[in-house]
């Protein structure tokens, strides 16, 4: 599994006119999975985001986490961070795991989230959506970990 994490001041997410997540300062994390991802994976995931330090502390560095301040996180799937450009110029997308492999996984990697203790708001898996953030820093992280399935 993949995610881009993003420290952000603000973000949400918006299906047609509707607001489908919204988080005040936290982390807004773009998820795709991949084929051979599993629910192990998915928790090694939302711990890495847990604990990754990239919110500021006191002193303005950093060097705090979620875990350590508590926060919000918007989690949205995004297939395309599996694309693959290496070769001509219309990216492949065939190491994207299809949607019945990947909407639970992301949806693990939530829940996974949640019963660390953050408020997570969410996207529409599937839809098309536009997510809105304001970069905090900015701030962006890519995190991956590798599934056994």
């Amino acid at each position: 599994m993949r995610a881009l994490v993003q420290r952000v001041h603000r973000a949400r997410v918006v299906v047609g006119s509707d607001v489908r997540g919204e988080i005040g300062p936290g982390l807004c994390v773009l998820v795709g999975v991949t084929h051979t991802d599993d629910g192990a994976a998915a928790r090694r995931l939302a711990e890495k985001v847990w604990y990754l330090r990239i919110l500021g502390g006191a002193d303005g560095q950093m060097d705090s986490s979620l875990a350590d301040v508590g926060g919000s996180v918007l989690v949205v799937s995004q297939f395309t961070l599996y694309a693959d450009t290496t070769r001509g110029r219309r990216p492949s997308w065939a190491a994207a795991a299809p949607a019945e492999r990947a909407e639970p996984l992301v949806t693990a990697f939530g829940e996974a989230l949640a019963e660390l203790g953050a408020r997570v708001e969410t996207g529409t898996f599937g839809a098309m959506m536009d997510v809105e953030l304001v970069n905090h820093g900015p701030v962006t992280v890519l995190l991956e970990v590798e599934g056994c399935g």
